[in-house]
């Protein structure tokens, strides 16, 4: 039995993704203040003598266009599958299942919920959160 080419595609892009980096770019000095701690955001560095400005060795590093994934993997989830946000029936018919995952909005009620669950599992899509 011969394995499907979308299946084939999905795998090869499956490894790039393990083997992107996922950096954690940190707020100059959020280690130190507990006020930057709760809000970890990313602020560029700007001072004259700033050491992560100056990327001095043992300061985390700053954001940079080099630390992009490449484009066919960009926003890819782990599986190799394209995350989707659905809130109704209507969002998963331009949908493939072997493309695409489906996310139900946080916006929508329970009964809903579980009609649109249904009707995801039925058509063939992975269902997450």
């Amino acid at each position: 039995m011969e394995i499907p080419e979308v299946v084939k595609v999905r795998r090869g892009k499956r490894r790039a993704i393990s083997r992107k980096r996922d950096v954690e770019f940190k707020r100059y000095l959020s280690w130190e203040f507990w006020k930057f701690e709760r809000r970890d955001s990313w602020r560029k560095p700007k001072g004259k003598d700033n050491k992560m400005r100056l990327e001095v060795k043992g300061y985390p590093p700053g954001v940079k266009i080099g630390y992009r994934n490449q484009a066919d993997i960009r926003g890819l989830h782990p599986s190799g599958l394209k995350p989707v946000v659905v809130s109704n029936p209507k969002d998963l018919e331009g949908l493939d299942p072997r493309e695409h995952m489906v996310y139900i909005s946080s916006t929508v009620g329970l009964r809903k919920r579980l009609d649109l669950v249904k009707l995801a599992l039925d058509k063939g899509f992975r269902v997450v959160g």
